[in-house]
């Protein structure tokens, strides 16, 4: 066990970036996605290409899209809380609640306040306006975020790969069902993540100088894994764009089988890889964050 010395100022030094990386992703999704001809139309692409095998799908695709709803959200918020204070961790049960409810707030105050031009490209959604960032990811990755930051070391892998995994689901889940555009859920991810940065910037603040950190903790070997799979998930996704960017610009529904399938399961590695990174980064941390011994 070793004391920890400066590492807190390098490691809010690296939230800090993490947090204006994350803001700078969130941006260029939200123009190339919302704002241009090209990127409604990939979105469109991967939407209209959900329906290849939706019967297969869709009734477990609604179990885990029903399952969120304010009053989950509040038990789930709940639960998380308690587990910071059968921990003795008060400041992290607050920072945990408030990383749940900020970043679902942020993401209902961007959906209505964000304009969506209309480019013709999805006249049958054009009346819904705006849906990005998408408010049932943004439910699923904050809960699954405040969790890797309130459970105890031991059980923290397990739970941040569980958690990640179905923050990732319920992203794609949301494309199955055709509530969301692909765009809207990796956007969604990126506001947890900014949160997420504010919260372990919080904790940073509140912790004892007498904190200590304990090497073991740091789940190093996890993080890697879940880095290395999101970033070889989002290289799918990108070849898989990559080709139809170079498909001529007809209607979606007008696309044969194969372009529908590529623009379909390439989203879907994107919001998996999206979600698999912004868990690593938050996972290569979060021992720093929340100290074994508090001091």
């Amino acid at each position: 066990m070793r004391v920890r010395a400066t590492a807190r100022g390098w490691t809010a030094v690296w939230l800090v970036v993490l947090a204006l990386v994350q803001v700078a992703a969130f941006l260029a999704v939200w123009h190339l996605a919302v704002h241009t001809f090209l990127g409604q139309w990939l979105d469109t692409v991967a939407l209209t290409g959900n329906k290849i095998g939706q019967s297969r799908i869709e009734r477990p695709m609604d179990h885990v899209l029903n399952a969120m709803s304010v009053v989950s959200l509040l038990a789930a918020t709940a639960v998380i809380g308690f587990i910071a204070l059968i921990r003795g961790r008060v400041a992290l049960a607050i920072t945990a609640t408030l990383l749940i409810a900020g970043a679902n707030v942020t993401t209902q105050l961007l959906k209505y306040g964000l304009a969506r031009p209309d480019f013709g490209v999805d006249p049958e959604r054009a009346f819904v306006g705006n849906s990005l960032p998408s408010g049932h990811t943004t439910v699923a990755a904050s809960v699954a975020m405040a969790l890797m930051l309130v459970l105890p070391p031991k059980v923290r892998v397990l739970g941040a790969y569980l958690a990640a995994g179905y923050a990732a689901i319920a992203g794609v889940a949301t494309l199955s069902a055709g509530w969301h555009r692909p765009s809207d859920a990796v956007a969604a991810y990126l506001v947890v993540g900014v949160w997420t940065a504010l919260a372990g910037l919080l904790l940073l603040i509140t912790q004892r100088e007498q904190a200590e950190i304990a090497p073991e903790d740091a789940h190093r070997k996890a993080a890697v894994v879940l880095g290395v799979a999101g970033v070889l998930a989002l290289c799918v996704s990108a070849l898989a764009l990559a080709w139809l960017v170079d498909l001529p610009r007809v209607a979606p529904e007008a696309l044969t089988r194969r372009p529908l399938l590529a623009g379909y399961a390439g989203s879907a590695a994107g919001i998996v890889g999206a979600m698999a990174v912004v868990a690593a980064l938050v996972l290569a941390v979060v021992h720093r964050l929340v100290p074994r011994h508090k001091g």
